[in-house]
């Protein structure tokens, strides 16, 4: 009501849920003949509709109108500085649906063409629309060499990284735990063959989306073969594996792997234990394998759709492995230490960059990059980690954002949030306690 009758709402619940009302769905013409995605589906009620699956999700998602340039650089200015208030001076950006590669991408290029660039960003493709994927990476390798540093005054400020995390749609399974898990379709194994082909003989890193050991098997058929044949040596990943096994985490170990984990769990893990049970949902996420057998690892959060983008409610669930509705998944020997967790976060995603040389770490030689804390992460009460906030965060010297005690540091207010519909003009980014 305080947005006005003409509002137009769509509430996102990970790629499970999409809830759009009465003037949203008119704005997307989605009506009883609308077709949705395999496996998904659309329930009108209210004038309003729910979509559900994930391929139909993205399909909704694919049909909402895009920013003004202006705009998109205005709340990617706020988007930037609400990671800094959260102590974050780098991001992988592992790819989305919806966005085109360089002509999406213009706000932060234009910021990263400015002095005291807030992040470090590293950034990989995403194949966009099934059918095209073979041709976007051959059309990508051939115009966009990797690792060059596109930031005016940082070093590795900017960097196109790699492919992924989706090379071949069908190749993926999806996070969504509402919904059975999802299989391959005959010819994908030849499809994602002829994409990793394509990355390995143009030596770009790689990362490629998989939720399920079932998944992760296939994969690695493919992977194998091609990787040998080929001697390459760049860094990649499997992201997310919340069920891997420990025989193809020696798989992956095998072939010079890394394994990019997240808290997605921390939302939806009640979903995923009503569907694999009580005995699935103590294994999942086995991190302590991963480090017996010493794959690399890196922790995030999967932002912005499955997840918050703020990294402290992902170090408590690592920390705790309890979801946000309090549901506590398996033992003690599934958890990890504070210092642990924080090296995956910190250590551990500069090797999946390829940057654990220069950062992740406060030493000699490493980026001026850190952060002071509102709290002491190693010895706040556990709940506390959920409120942890920074007081002043430094990006290659620089600060990039302060708040009291660093009163005379703060760096110069933004313009207002844009367009004025924005919910953060309201609610001012992430809640506060």
């Amino acid at each position: 009501n305080e947005m006005g009758e003409n509002a137009k709402v769509l509430v996102l619940f990970a790629y499970s849920k999409a809830m759009v009302n009465a003037n949203g769905r008119a704005a997307l013409q989605l009506t009883s003949q609308s077709k949705p995605e395999e496996s998904g589906g659309y329930e009108f009620s209210d004038g309003g509709v729910v979509a559900s699956g994930t391929p139909t999700i993205y399909k909704v998602l694919a049909m909402l109108p895009s920013l003004s340039k202006d705009d998109a650089l205005n709340s990617t200015r706020h988007f930037f500085r609400e990671l800094n208030r959260f102590g974050m001076t780098s991001f992988i950006d592992a790819g989305a649906t919806g966005v085109a590669y360089p002509e999406d991408y213009g706000a932060v290029a234009t910021m990263a063409s400015e002095a005291a660039f807030p992040m470090r960003i590293s950034n990989f493709l995403f194949a966009q629309k099934k059918g095209t994927e073979l041709s976007s990476f051959r059309e990508w390798t051939a115009e966009h060499p990797v690792g060059v540093n596109m930031a005016k005054d940082r070093l590795t400020g900017y960097v196109l990284e790699g492919g992924g995390e989706i090379l071949v749609w069908d190749a993926s399974d999806y996070e969504d735990f509402m919904s059975p898990r999802p299989d391959w379709t005959p010819n994908v194994a030849e499809e994602l063959q002829q994409v990793v082909q394509v990355l390995v003989d143009k030596h770009w890193p790689i990362r490629i989306h998989a939720s399920y050991d079932e998944t992760i098997s296939r994969i690695l058929d493919v992977f194998e073969p091609a990787f040998r044949a080929a001697g390459y040596r760049q860094r990649w990943a499997i992201d997310h594996a919340e069920t891997i096994t420990r025989r193809n985490i020696a798989r992956v170990k095998a072939l010079g792997g890394g394994i990019a984990l997240q808290n997605r769990l921390s939302y939806s893990g009640e979903f995923f234990a009503e569907r694999y049970g009580d005995a699935a949902a103590s294994n999942v996420q086995p991190i302590r394998a991963m480090l017996e057998l010493g794959v690399p690892i890196s922790a995030g959060t999967d932002a912005t759709r499955v997840a918050s983008y703020n990294p402290w409610p992902s170090l408590y669930w690592f920390v705790t492995r309890r979801t946000l509705g309090g549901t506590q998944f398996g033992g003690e020997e599934h958890r990890l230490t504070r210092e642990e967790a924080l090296r995956l976060y910190t250590v551990g995603t500069a090797w999946i960059s390829g940057e654990d040389a220069v950062k992740g770490r406060i030493a000699p030689g490493q980026y001026a990059d850190f952060a002071l804390l509102s709290d002491d992460y190693m010895l706040v009460p556990q709940e506390q980690i959920l409120s942890i906030e920074s007081v002043m965060t430094v990006t290659g010297g620089d600060i990039v954002y302060a708040t009291t005690p660093f009163g005379k540091h703060i760096p110069a207010a933004l313009l207002p949030p844009s367009p004025a519909w924005s919910p953060v003009a309201r609610y001012h980014g992430y809640a506060r306690a």
